[in-house]
């Protein structure tokens, strides 16, 4: 207890210093190719959907920044000859740390939790195969132009077993790699 209450005094008085005019926010959406791996997943197939959603983005010095979305995103995956996709729907909440390189451009990475809203396999619904949350970590490049408009793409690696379907042992994580567009207010 004592050390929650510590870290969230910290946080609170580092962002406390932080000027308004350091912080944007933005809306971003984009395409998602995304995929399951794991145990017994050489039959399937990677599916595409889209993502949306709202960021911010918070300059802690000059070359670093923290960039937190709310992000919804389209899952999951196909079997081969099969026409149908099982289609998994998450909100997510990606924690970015931002390492500019130079003009615009930056490195990204920083892990992401994500809450399963719907699952979907030929018109049924399939959502108690499958965990709620899902843990992921992302890495990627970013490139912000001056008027705002900004590109990014991203790879969320799956770091958590998300079968729920009894009596099966599988493991299967989520992947997805991202691309998108954004405008900072």
């Amino acid at each position: 207890m004592k050390k929650l209450l510590l870290v969230t005094a910290l946080a609170v008085f580092g962002f406390s210093n932080v000027k308004a005019q350091d912080i944007k926010f933005g809306v971003k959406g984009g395409l998602n190719f995304a995929n399951i791996s794991g145990d017994n997943t050489s039959d399937l197939e990677p599916v595409t959907a889209f993502n949306f959603g709202v960021m911010s983005e918070i300059t802690i010095t000059e070359k670093f920044s923290f960039q937190p979305e709310l992000m919804y995103s389209g899952q999951g995956f196909s079997f081969k000859n099969d026409s149908n996709p099982v289609a998994l729907s998450y909100i997510n909440l990606p924690l970015i740390g931002k390492y500019y390189v130079f003009n615009g451009l930056s490195l990204e990475a920083g892990p992401q939790i994500g809450y399963l809203i719907g699952a979907d396999y030929d018109g049924f619904d399939v959502k108690d195969n499958y965990k709620k949350i899902d843990f992921g970590a992302n890495f990627g490049l970013g490139y912000k132009l001056d008027n705002g408009i900004n590109f990014g793409v991203r790879y969320n690696l799956g770091l958590s077993n998300i079968n729920d379907l009894r009596g099966q042992s599988d493991k299967i994580k989520n992947n997805v790699l991202q691309v998108s567009l954004g405008y900072f207010f």
